[in-house]
């Protein structure tokens, strides 16, 4: 594997970076020992400026270029923040913080851009600034759209903004993107059905919302497979039913419903809720029931710029030798997609090898894909902003 030389020499380092941020999780924006061990490291490197508490407990670190001739920007995307989750790997670095894991591989990303960083702070082989973004809060937070409304994109003259996310299944090292689509847009629903309760051995005397509730969990089956047009990719998961009812012999006065929606289309995504609200309160209604409908929207789709995948993809074939450029789009939802709503830019896959899937307790990042991460950060700024 291509890799810079400098970066495999640093392999060791860097894993050792990532292993003691795996062994000590934190969650959302409560970050602050990962904050402060990513700002120890930028002044080790003595990048040129450091600013903490972007986006609540976000990092951003600038360096600057041997030359800046054309006032080129690129920023740089890292998250930071785990998952409740209780570990079960069985590694010696295995987390050390109860129910908090690293199962998404944000302590790789982290570590990855460090060591771009050091090797970036230490060659400055580029004409331009460069903006490192280490955010908090990506797991269900939306850090992304805290640090932007922090303003980040407009403070430090972002122009151009690049992630990566590793990727299970994908052979280590390699790559993969797409220009467009790339990650659904997440949405959350929650469904409240009242009726009547009462006794199960008189029923007509009751309105019984387990009844009417599954109806409604049949029903919105059709939003994807009668709504959505066939060509177009919709999830759409009713993921818990709860009644208020704890015996068998009793007629649950209300039923509670979460679930999810994922598009890869704004147009679907807003027929998607229109669809759900009237199902749920037609039907309700239907049975002499009625159903309250509330709608969380979250992360919207992550969209690649075109330009910038083809910038993103020829820095991966320089680092791989080959690239997978037009990858299938997958339906799991990223808050970078804030960041590129804000700029041009493009988020890319980083093959993690035969590993549990993300957001398993047996998942772990593999340190063999460190050296083509952080050289794909590396070639990435060498290749848009060259000296001249």
């Amino acid at each position: 594997m291509p890799v810079k030389n400098r970066l495999s020499e640093m392999h060791d380092e860097i894993t050792g970076w990532r292993r003691h941020l795996h062994a000590h999780p934190e969650l959302m924006y409560n970050v602050h020992e990962t904050a402060g061990f990513v700002a120890d490291r930028l002044k080790e490197f003595q990048v040129d400026d450091i600013t903490t508490g972007i986006g609540k407990t976000g990092v951003v670190g600038v360096i600057k270029g041997r030359t800046d001739t054309r006032g080129r920007v690129i920023g740089l995307r890292a998250d930071m923040d785990a998952l409740p989750i209780e570990e079960a790997t069985g590694l010696d670095y295995a987390s050390t913080v109860a129910g908090k894991m690293h199962a998404c591989g944000h302590d790789g990303h982290t570590s990855m851009l460090l060591g771009a960083a050091k090797y970036l702070a230490e060659t400055r082989n580029f004409d331009g600034t460069v903006v490192l973004i280490f955010q908090p809060a990506e797991e269900g937070g939306a850090g992304a759209l805290a640090m932007c409304r922090d303003g980040l994109m407009d403070r430090w003259g972002v122009q151009e903004v690049y992630g990566l996310h590793n990727m299970p299944g994908l052979a280590v090292g390699t790559f993969a993107i797409r220009p467009g689509a790339l990650l659904a847009s997440s949405d959350d629903f929650e469904i409240v059905v009242t009726g009547k309760g009462g006794h199960a051995a008189a029923p007509h005397d009751a309105v019984d919302t387990t009844l009417v509730a599954s109806h409604i969990v049949v029903a919105l089956q059709s939003v994807v497979s009668r709504t959505i047009d066939p060509i177009k990719r919709v999830v759409l998961t009713v993921g818990t039913f709860v009644t208020d009812s704890a015996a068998s012999n009793v007629i649950a006065h209300t039923v509670r419903m979460q679930g999810t929606v994922r598009t890869l289309d704004p147009e679907c995504r807003a027929l998607a809720e229109e669809r759900v609200r009237r199902i749920a309160e037609d039907t309700a209604s239907a049975f002499g029931a009625s159903a309250q409908v509330k709608w969380n929207a979250g992360y919207p789709v992550t969209v690649n710029s075109v330009q910038e995948t083809a910038h993103a993809a020829a820095a991966a074939e320089a680092v791989a030798g080959s690239v997978n450029a037009n990858t299938d789009p997958i339906m799991p939802s990223e808050d970078f997609a804030y960041m590129l709503e804000e700029r041009p830019g493009a988020y890319i896959f980083l093959g993690n090898g035969d590993t549990a899937m993300c957001h398993h307790p047996e998942y772990n990042f593999d340190d063999d894909a460190i050296p083509a991460g952080c050289s794909w950060f590396v070639e990435l700024v060498e290749r848009r902003m060259p000296v001249t």
